[in-house]
């Protein structure tokens, strides 16, 4: 018997959203946050995995991918992405790259950087992505809200793009072994239910 579809298994909709969203305009890039936020609440209010296994809308959308369009060989993941070293180094790289995401930030708010109107792919190409945003749409000063979104909505594509790129060589949710919202929270789970 098949299962019935909940509501939230329909969440991989909201990823194309973002992502089509941030496309026209990159200031919807800080809708991103909630993919950041919402995943640290559940392991830390309620001491589990819930938002990775049922809510993320990324993942859910390379199980749509992968499984339902037949786009993934299916093959199981390496072992050594799936260890806690590469996990543990993968969230350090990405945490280093949020890091200088939120410096570059600084600088455009204190005055010292100017707006960089570019989509970094894979944290070294440079994508011009001028159309999204036009200089003055925001306050004087508030050109630093522009620049978060570049950076943020950088660090969302990229990580999509090698999730895709993970899906079509592996499983669907290859992603999701080193994920480094599912690092983080797995993390915070252990701590919490040590007790």
């Amino acid at each position: 018997m098949k299962k019935k579809a909940s509501w939230y298994d329909f969440l991989w909709i909201w990823a194309i959203v973002y992502f089509s969203l941030g496309f026209f305009n990159i200031l919807f890039a800080w809708l991103g946050l909630i993919d950041f936020i919402v995943p640290l609440i559940f392991a830390t209010a309620g001491g589990n995995k819930n938002f990775c296994n049922k809510y993320c809308g990324r993942g859910q959308l390379f199980v749509v991918l992968g499984n339902s369009l037949k786009l993934s060989r299916n093959r199981p993941t390496p072992r050594f992405i799936v260890s806690q070293w590469f996990r543990a180094g993968f969230l350090v790289f990405f945490m280093t790259m949020f890091t200088s995401m939120i410096f570059q930030t600084v600088l455009v708010a204190r005055g010292v950087s100017s707006l960089r109107q570019a989509v970094k792919l894979f944290w070294t190409f440079r994508v011009p992505w001028k159309w999204a945003y036009t200089p003055g749409f925001l306050p004087s000063g508030w050109e630093w809200v522009a620049q978060f979104s570049y950076g943020f909505y950088s660090l969302m594509l990229t990580s999509t793009l090698i999730g895709l790129i993970v899906m079509i060589l592996f499983r669907p949710r290859s992603w999701c072994t080193f994920c480094p919202m599912g690092t983080m929270t797995q993390g915070i789970c252990k701590l919490k239910n040590r007790g």
